[in-house]
């Protein structure tokens, strides 16, 4: 972490971009790290449906939506969020898989 102070501390706008910064590229490391486990999961499953697992999705779903509205954000846009990116570790988990 770099010198980020708290939202309410900051005295300029270079303070918030810091933050800000900051902040997502802990995100992208985080999604990195997700990733990880993504393809990792990938030696459990056993045909594209596993992969795909259209269940656990709609569970995961109503999970961060729920996440969300705790955190004071829209729900609809972190589940806009989460499908976009689902859709694109189903995809590189799909492929992972098909190649092992």
């Amino acid at each position: 972490m770099s010198g980020r102070l708290p939202a309410p501390d900051c005295h300029a706008l270079a303070d918030i971009r810091t933050g800000i910064d900051d902040i997502d590229q802990q995100v992208i490391r985080l999604l990195g790290e997700r990733f990880g486990y993504v393809k990792a999961a990938a030696r459990f499953k056993h045909d594209a449906d596993a992969v795909r697992a259209p269940q656990r999705l709609q569970q995961m779903l109503a999970q961060r939506r729920e996440w969300a509205t705790q955190a004071g954000l829209s729900a609809d846009v972190i589940e806009a969020l989460y499908r976009q990116l689902v859709d694109y570790f189903i995809a590189e988990e799909l492929r992972h898989w098909q190649g092992s």
